[in-house]
């Protein structure tokens, strides 16, 4: 890419390969919250749920397309995701809809956390079109947290 200084090339490979992780293991939560969530407002939850994950994975997509166009290989599959996500692993014997709103929030405002920090590293390194990538990302999870998080009292 023009101008785009090799360190700061092998600096966004890293850093969106590490939030592309964090964000199909956060895909993948909500929709293991979507299909076993019960209780109270399950109809709102359930498709909160699908909504977060349907306006999450497009951001992963724009993360992978990105290392390609910076020469590199995005790597996404469960087995590589799984040995690489910061996130913890989800709860699969949950059903509340208390129980899961708590654990997609804590998740989500992980994600949202380590997203910040690649925007910061990135655009550090001379990326600013990364960086705008993960900006996008950032404020999206910061909505859908808001979303999700005001359902709990």
């Amino acid at each position: 890419l023009q101008g785009l200084k090799d360190n700061a090339r092998k600096t966004a490979i890293t850093e969106l390969q590490s939030c592309m992780n964090d964000a199909a293991s956060l895909s993948m939560a909500l929709k293991q919250a979507h299909w076993n969530v019960k209780g109270p407002n399950f109809i709102a939850i359930h498709e909160l749920f699908d909504a977060v994950k349907a306006r999450l994975d497009p951001q992963i997509d724009a993360m992978a397309e990105r290392v390609q166009q910076l020469d590199g290989v995005a790597v996404g599959t469960v087995e590589e995701v799984a040995k690489a996500t910061k996130l913890k692993p989800y709860p699969t014997d949950l059903t509340k809809s208390a129980d899961h709103i708590r654990e997609i929030s804590a998740r989500l405002r992980e994600y949202g956390a380590r997203v910040r920090e690649a925007i910061d590293t990135t655009d550090e390194a001379g990326d600013a079109d990364t960086a705008d990538i993960l900006t996008a990302a950032s404020q999206q999870a910061d909505k859908d947290l808001w979303f999700i998080e005001s359902h709990l009292e």
